[in-house]
């Protein structure tokens, strides 16, 4: 028993993040049929932030009522910036983008994200590029391995990809279901993939200043309901500028309305909090990893669900920021790494410093250290704590 219940703690991590990976495809293909069912995206980021805020309020209220820090206007100023970058400019646009094209090429752009946040984090000096190191020439390459294959998914479409059992899925369709299935034209092609890079770069800003708010702000649950409620206030001003007819509105026990409170209670509300107890005991990293995941399988629940097409432009971009991803996470992984090992030898000189050790437990020290004995060490090594929330993790 005592075999089975390691097993089973080392696993928890993997089981989490591989069940967070299927709710967040089933996310992805539910919306998509929301929204051919013809339900307006303003409307739905409106529902969906309402569900999330009244889901993890009571959490926040709760959990955080004693070490909830004092709101200022500094602070306030920046949860209403996040909440314009993260419901509404971030989610509208990928919405719009899932729309015109399909929840697999959607989810593989998304990837794109730990090397758009590397980029702005270097640019706003968070981050500190060595090219003579390798961690960094790996973060480098990545990044314009991604973004080569971010342009090749945008602006080369190619063939169609033919698969088995959607081919004889498609044929089993009756005409009123064929819209669809129905192909993408250039011009929704193109459109589609700018909207899902204008929503990928608004969530990487937003991952930048969350970090700076957090720091001012150290209540990442409160943090996030008072991003989802001013997010969803502003949702709603911006869903009456763009829509004018009062029907967009109405919502009944339909798709519609599963679409909004499975995006707002499960991927905004239990996935946050699920991949929160991840990050804390295996770090970002980790977390990041299992984001190529989320598109394989849309890719196989959208052909079955959706008869979507897949286009050899996609797949080959795919397989480029796939590539570009795990560059990016190993150099980020490595940078941990040495952050670790650096901290551990430094405890034994600050500890020599105030005359804690004597010059044998001291040089013994350093050696343990040199080579990774310390237990605490190896347990902790290759992992940082960090938040995250929203598509995933942050990866830098």
């Amino acid at each position: 028993m005592g075999c089975y219940g390691d097993f089973f703690e080392k696993a928890k991590p993997y089981i989490a993040m591989i069940s967070l990976q299927f709710g967040y495809a089933g996310m992805n293909v539910i919306t998509k049929v929301s929204l051919n069912h013809g339900m307006s995206h303003y409307v739905l980021v409106v529902y969906r932030h309402a569900f999330a805020t009244v889901s993890i309020a009571p959490f926040a209220l709760i959990l955080e009522r004693k070490v909830r820090p004092k709101m200022t206007w500094s602070v306030f100023l920046q949860i209403f910036v996040l909440a314009l970058l993260g419901p509404v400019i971030d989610q509208n646009f990928y919405y719009a983008g899932l729309k015109f094209t399909g929840p697999t090429f959607a989810c593989a752009m998304s990837n794109i994200l730990p090397a758009m946040t590397f980029v702005m984090a270097v640019i706003f000096r968070m981050e500190k590029v060595d090219l003579k190191k390798v961690r960094c020439q790996a973060k480098v390459a990545g990044t314009l391995v991604t973004v080569a294959g971010a342009m090749m998914m945008t602006l080369y479409k190619g063939p169609l990809m033919k698969m088995a059992w959607s081919s004889s899925h498609v044929h089993g369709h009756s005409g009123a279901e064929a819209p669809a299935a129905a192909a993408i034209d250039g011009r929704e092609w193109f459109l589609g993939s700018l909207f899902v890079i204008i929503a990928t770069l608004a969530w990487a800003s937003l991952f930048i200043l969350q970090a700076h708010t957090l720091k001012h702000y150290a209540a990442p649950l409160s943090l996030t309901t008072l991003i989802c409620f001013v997010g969803t206030l502003q949702a709603i001003v911006v869903t009456f500028a763009m829509e004018h007819r009062p029907d967009v509105w109405t919502i009944g026990f339909d798709m519609n309305l599963l679409a909004a409170a499975y995006a707002g209670i499960v991927t905004s509300s239990i996935a946050y909090y699920v991949q929160g107890l991840v990050i804390q005991k295996t770090g970002p990293v980790f977390a990041s990893a299992f984001s190529p995941l989320m598109m394989i399988i849309v890719a196989v629940m959208g052909s079955f669900i959706l008869s979507e097409k897949i286009f050899l432009g996609g797949v080959l971009g795919a397989v480029l920021i796939v590539m570009g991803l795990y560059s990016v996470l190993w150099g980020k992984h490595k940078e941990t790494q040495e952050k670790e090992e650096q901290e551990a030898m430094e405890l034994p000189v600050a500890a020599k410093a105030i005359g804690v050790y004597d010059d044998a437990t001291f040089i013994k020290e350093i050696a343990a250290a040199a080579v990774g004995g310390d237990s605490e060490c190896k347990k902790v090594n290759g992992v940082t704590k960090s938040s995250s929330d929203g598509h995933g993790a942050s990866a830098v």
